[in-house]
């Protein structure tokens, strides 16, 4: 069952959102060359920390870093190192963070350095793939009206959906119901309905969407190694629209 957040609860998301927010512009600018992921994850603990919220991911399911951390051909859930950074990579922090007891959610993808073509291409058109996603958002939509979008998006520039991997509700539990996939058909799926809150994340490849998982039991990469994109934003059903949370 979707549930339908009351005043209160969207306060405590949007707080919830907007520190996940402010945790993205305190990290960007130490996202260069030599920085280790393990250093990265330090600074994002202690900053959600320091906003009086907890880092969500440490412990979840047993997840054992405080933010996911993934580069290039990493799509998601990258565990934090002593890996450092390159010079072209392109890196994704994926912050959650609980604020009394609500969660925020919101994956990024950036740029190292100077980057290819092809890292620039992946990068631009998985976030447009995310607008073109929230752009059909409003009550009485269906799931499978974002789906259709990001899907068609990404079809149109040629790029891999990973099926396997999905947005969600979020509340306060991190993932809540409805799954929601990147791919599908418009007027299909549940119903979205003012006051819903879920996270839209297009995950997207520059080759196959096929994918597997390392040894480590968590980090996803692609099959043939190609560079992948994520990008996602929590929202609140409005009457005719939405609200991003994750935002200043």
């Amino acid at each position: 069952m979707i549930s339908i957040k009351s005043d209160r609860e969207i306060e405590l998301l949007r707080e919830a959102g907007h520190i996940v927010y402010e945790t993205h512009q305190y990290l960007k600018p130490f996202l260069h060359p030599g920085i280790t992921t393990q250093e990265i994850d330090d600074l994002a603990a202690e900053f959600i920390i320091s906003k009086g919220a907890t880092p969500s991911c440490k412990g979840y399911n047993g997840y054992p870093a405080n933010i996911c951390i993934s580069i290039n051909d990493e799509v998601v859930h990258g565990i934090a190192s002593k890996r450092k950074l390159k010079e072209g990579d392109i890196v994704t922090l994926d912050i959650c963070a609980c604020y009394k007891g609500y969660h925020g959610d919101s994956a990024w993808s950036y740029p190292v350095g100077n980057i290819s073509s092809d890292a620039k291409y992946i990068l631009e058109h998985t976030e447009k793939a995310l607008y073109e996603g929230l752009k059909v958002i409003k009550n009485g939509c269906r799931v499978g009206d974002i789906s259709h979008a990001v899907e068609e998006y990404a079809n149109t520039y040629h790029l891999g959906v990973v099926k396997e991997l999905t947005g969600h509700g979020v509340g306060n539990h991190l993932h809540e119901e409805p799954n929601v996939p990147n791919y599908g058909k418009a007027g299909t799926g549940p119903v979205l309905r003012t006051g819903m809150v879920i996270a839209v994340e297009p995950m997207l490849t520059l080759g196959s969407p096929d994918i597997y998982m390392l040894d480590d039991d968590w980090t996803i990469k692609t099959d043939d190694g190609s560079l992948s994109g994520h990008f996602e934003h929590t929202i609140v059903v409005t009457d005719d629209g939405y609200e991003i949370l994750t935002k200043e």
